[in-house]
């Protein structure tokens, strides 16, 4: 790709560039463009299931260059100089009413302010320190918008003029509370980070993170690297817990594959593929891949529910069914199968059983193990019924297993039970217990 046609390229990403070039491109100004787009877009050649499923490289973002691209970080200390800030809505989109949009932004707002000092008040008329407006493709700054999806919006760091300035682009579909387009409460918290001072975050459970991803707006909270990153320019909130009657909550952080203590939730394989399920991430794991890739369930599967219970893949339905509660979910590859959740009588399970704990596809027996509790059930998927004799101890089925096993995976031969931050590795045909090992060796550390 020539140097020129990357230009335009950033362009039209929505990317800060300021002037066209006056002469013609070096091979310097091509490299320095191409690392740009590797950086800020992800643009490389995939050779691994990506791919091959054809997953746009190109992903729906903020508009805000990627610049010293850590945990969270910070534009050079920029920083209001008081706590008392006040914002205006010049324009609304039309996709929601004006009392959704109103709305939006207030509570993205008071996720920053729930925890520093910061305070916004709104007008109506004048100037505010944050002017926040709907645009679309060349609207006056430096940053063009690039049409659907690609830029989502861009903020200017705390200063005069532009300076604190939120624009969203008003050719996304934006909504209020629905998991289709993309949420505005979402975006807005995320610009106003920028408004405030902060920098985008390498951590991918974070707000600040550059790539767009749903989470229920009902029950959000600010994760542990965005509280972090806002006390570090202008400390905690001085008002403590508004309700000192009520715990308030951890924040939550992003698991660490390489934590000796980590706990899975559920693990599964996915045609060839292994997932590691945990809160509301899961790893994916294949063979062109290095390490595993650290992803959101929501990223995915916005229709999902998070902090799975139990997962398996079916060789017999190609499906992979993933547990929650009472309820089951299918997926054939990437896509959720239609007429899902089901009930876990769907899968031969009696009514008394509230939730499996762990689940695999046992390929030496070609039957479905649930375990629940300190038992297991056999489930015989081709005739649709469960096998007489179970449930049964875990135990007497799996030697030395005498811990409650909350996830199962099967590899080269051998069955892996996960139990709190241990693996236990039988033989699929004698079930003989071999080795004990970390539940993150399969995640590579």
């Amino acid at each position: 790709m020539k140097a020129f046609s990357l230009f335009l390229l950033l362009v039209n990403l929505g990317v800060a560039v300021y002037s066209m070039p006056t002469s013609p491109p070096t091979e310097k100004d091509e490299a320095l463009a191409e690392t740009y787009l590797k950086s800020f877009f992800n643009l490389t050649e995939e050779t691994g299931p990506a791919a091959r499923r054809g997953i746009s490289q190109r992903k729906s973002r903020c508009g805000v260059p990627d610049v010293q691209l850590g945990r969270f970080s910070t534009f050079d200390n920029l920083k209001w100089q008081k706590n008392k800030l006040t914002y205006r809505i010049e324009n609304y989109t039309p996709d929601m009413t004006v009392a959704e949009v109103d709305d939006s932004i207030a509570r993205a707002l008071q996720v920053w302010a729930k925890v520093s000092p910061l305070r916004f008040t709104r007008i109506y008329s004048g100037t505010a320190d944050i002017m926040i407006s709907f645009r679309t493709r060349y609207h006056g700054d430096s940053s063009p918008f690039d049409g659907p999806d690609g830029t989502l919006a861009h903020a200017y760091a705390p200063g005069n003029n532009i300076g604190g300035d939120a624009h969203f682009d008003d050719d996304e579909y934006f909504t209020f509370s629905s998991t289709r387009g993309y949420n505005l409460f979402l975006v807005a918290a995320h610009e106003f980070g920028h408004s405030m001072g902060l920098g985008h975050s390498r951590d991918r459970g974070a707000l600040m993170y550059p790539i767009y991803s749903y989470t229920d707006p009902r029950t959000y909270s600010l994760p542990r690297d965005d509280v972090n990153g806002i006390q570090s320019i202008y400390g905690p909130n001085p008002d403590g817990n508004p309700n000192p009657g009520k715990p308030e909550p951890t924040p939550p952080s992003t698991p660490d594959a390489c934590d000796p203590n980590l706990v899975l939730d559920a693990v599964s394989t996915l045609r060839g593929e292994k997932m590691f399920f945990k809160g509301r991430f899961f790893w994916r794991s294949y063979a062109q891949s290095s390490r595993p890739e650290l992803n959101l369930i929501k990223t995915f599967w916005p229709e999902l529910p998070e902090n799975i219970d139990a997962a398996y893949e079916s060789l017999q339905s190609d499906n992979v069914f993933l547990f929650k509660g009472r309820k089951v979910w299918a997926l054939n590859g990437y896509d959720i199968v239609s007429g899902y959740p089901k009930s876990l009588k769907s899968v031969g399970l009696p009514s008394a059983v509230k939730k499996v704990d762990a689940a695999i596809y046992d390929t030496f027996s070609r039957k479905i193990l649930f375990f629940v509790g300190d038992s297991y059930y056999s489930y015989d998927e081709e005739k649709k019924r469960m096998d007489r004799g179970f449930p049964k101890q875990v135990e007497e089925g799996f030697p030395g297993m005498t811990s409650k096993v909350t996830a199962a995976i099967q590899n080269q031969g051998y069955t892996y039970l996960f139990s709190g931050s241990f693996v236990f590795e039988y033989s699929m045909r004698t079930r003989r217990q071999y080795r004990v090992l970390g539940n993150n060796y399969f995640l590579r550390c």
